[in-house]
């Protein structure tokens, strides 16, 4: 049995006793109404109540009397407000429904479930042409109960939009490529294919429409699509992959663009970016034996976090991964969070535009806990003797490049300064600061150029972005620094 329905059956019960009980939660029906517009109302009223709402057929209006229906009749009223829930409203609104016995006669239940987005009005009017339940019948909402239903309501992300037009269980399987999830998730394959709907739909990936068929959602879409080129909405989003030959836009280029979703491509990608990096000839002429340039983990957590954090809503851009000679460059459409700031990003508090997303990610295996995706990146940008990350938020984009290796000689003193903000943000959370020693150990220099490192703690400083850990310590060797903000 439904969970709902004993709550209906004793709101039934309630409204047919003795004394006829008008009730906000419930109203009875003979049969359906052929006024399509009084049904939209009734839509409307339920779904803008806590909790939704049960309309019951098959009692008498005047006497109460429960006379039942066939089935041929209950399925009519199904499809009827079925429809009505697409096409008569806005926005789009779920239903269940039951036949149940009571009185020993067969009703139909039909269950209206609360919109989460309010107010639900009726379709191609204004917010205003919204209605709600009071004193147990259906009436037209005032401007007050619009701005109430306003003030509770959720507003869908963009992941939770419809990707696709109405598809039946077969359509579905044929554009997502469940199994890869599945298989991401260490899951064993549901038993059949309701099975697997209903595993799609705990998953976000699909929308119900009333059993009369599926809508994928965009999250559904951007994870486990066969071909993102058969979501009209998402061409654009596909991630696309620039090789140069050299270190500018000049020189000859070739583009990879990918199709699929990013989840069970990601893999695949990282697998060809890795070997696009190994036919550099600066790569080549800078490897040791089975030694790559560039730190895998660092790789994938640019990806991931260029994946995951864009703006989806920019229309006409996407995710994409450039790759000179000498550098990797990250970009995806979108500025930061307004609550985000650019030196804060190396172990901030989580928070992401798009968080279904985030969080499927980690579930998939496919990136770091929350938070630690950059900090991760620096770590072993260190541990391989790179320059620091380079991180920009350009007028409507958000930018990450990574450098091959470069001697310190050969860095800019911006390049120091921000190696060592980024050195005392990772030794700020493991150790509690650094010093000479440690930051001559990052950069891969000797005891003899201590002068140099002491050299640029004193230029981190007057740029504000180190401080002594402790002020007064007159023991330059043995001090310790950590970030500015610390």
């Amino acid at each position: 049995m439904k969970s709902w329905i004993p709550k209906a059956l004793q709101y039934l019960e309630k409204s047919l006793g003795k004394v006829a009980v008008e009730l906000n939660e419930l109203d009875w029906k003979e049969a359906i109404s052929p006024n399509n517009a009084k049904l939209c109302q009734h839509i409307s009223a339920f779904a803008n109540m806590p909790g939704g709402g049960f309309i019951v057929f098959g009692i008498k209006n005047n006497t109460k009397e429960v006379i039942g229906l066939s089935s041929n009749e209950a399925n009519a009223i199904v499809d009827k407000f079925a429809s009505l829930c697409r096409d008569g409203v806005e926005p789009l609104v779920s239903i269940d429904y039951s036949i149940e016995k009571f009185q020993e006669k067969e009703v139909l239940i039909i269950y209206i479930k609360e919109s989460a987005v309010k107010p639900v009005f009726l379709h191609g009017k204004t917010v205003e042409d919204s209605f709600i339940r009071s004193g147990g019948s259906t009436r037209k909402a005032s401007r007050q109960d619009v701005g109430a239903l306003m003030l509770n309501s959720k507003s869908p992300t963009w992941e939770e939009l419809h990707a696709s037009k109405l598809l039946t269980e077969i359509e579905v399987i044929d554009l997502l490529d469940f199994s890869k999830i599945l298989e991401l998730l260490n899951k064993p394959t549901p038993a059949n294919l309701p099975e697997i709907i209903k595993w799609l739909e705990d998953e976000k990936m699909l929308v119900n429409a009333d059993g009369k068929g599926y809508y994928i959602t965009n999250f559904g879409a951007i994870t486990a699509a066969k071909d993102l080129k058969h979501f009209d909405g998402l061409v654009r989003k596909s991630i696309r992959l620039i090789k140069y030959e050299g270190k500018n836009k000049a020189g000859a280029s070739k583009e990879f663009p990918g199709n699929k979703g990013y989840a069970i491509g990601f893999e695949a990608l990282i697998t060809f970016i890795k070997g696009l990096l190994d036919d550099s000839e600066v790569i080549k002429n800078a490897l040791r034996v089975n030694t790559s340039v560039y730190p895998e983990i660092a790789i994938r957590e640019l990806v991931a976090n260029t994946l995951i954090h864009q703006d989806f809503t920019i229309r006409g851009a996407g995710p994409m991964v450039e790759i000179f000679d000498d550098r990797i460059v990250f970009t995806n459409p979108g500025k930061l969070l307004p609550s985000k700031k650019i030196d804060r990003l190396i172990r901030t508090t989580p928070e992401s535009r798009n968080e279904i997303l985030a969080a499927a990610f980690r579930r998939y295996n496919i990136c770091e806990e929350r938070g630690s995706g950059f900090e991760k990146a620096v770590i072993e940008i260190e541990l391989f003797g790179l320059p620091p990350l380079k991180i920009e938020e350009l007028e409507n984009s958000f930018r990450v490049t990574m450098y091959a290796p470069k001697a310190y000689a050969e860095m800019t003193s911006d390049e120091r300064i921000e190696a060592a903000y980024q050195h005392a943000v990772i030794t700020y959370f493991a150790d509690g600061g650094f010093n000479n020693a440690s930051l001559r150990e990052r950069f891969g220099m000797h005891d003899k150029q201590a002068s140099q490192i002491s050299l640029l703690i004193k230029e981190a400083i007057e740029a504000g972005k180190i401080k002594p850990k402790e002020e007064g310590n007159v023991s330059k060797k043995f001090s310790k620094y950590v970030p500015y903000w610390a």
